[in-house]
C-alpha cells in the first residue's frame, strides 16, 4: 500500500505554527505539505548523518539481540 496515510496529530507553540503557516502559504502549497516536505528532509539528513547511522546500526544489533531471545 505506497498511498497508505497515518493521521497523526502535532502541537507547535503559536509563534512556529504561524511561521509555518506563512512558509506554506508563501510556498502555496498546504500547512501539512510543508511539514510532510519538512519531515522528509529531516530524516534524509539523518540518513547522510555519520553518527546517526552509527547509532542506528547499534540499536538494530541490540533489537535483533533481543528478538532473537524472544525467538527461542
Amino acid at each position: 500500500m505506497p498511498d497508505a496515510q497515518k493521521a497523526m496529530t502535532l502541537r507547535l507553540p503559536s509563534e512556529q505554527a504561524d511561521a509555518l503557516e506563512l512558509v506554506a502559504d508563501v510556498d502555496g502549497v498546504s500547512m501539512s505539505e510543508a511539514v510532510r516536505d519538512a519531515i522528509e528532509s529531516h530524516i534524509e539528513n539523518r540518513r547522510a548523518d555519520e553518527g546517526f547511522q552509527q547509532r542506528l546500526a547499534a540499536s538494530m544489533e541490540r533489537h535483533k539481540r533481543i528478538l532473537d531471545r524472544l525467538a527461542t
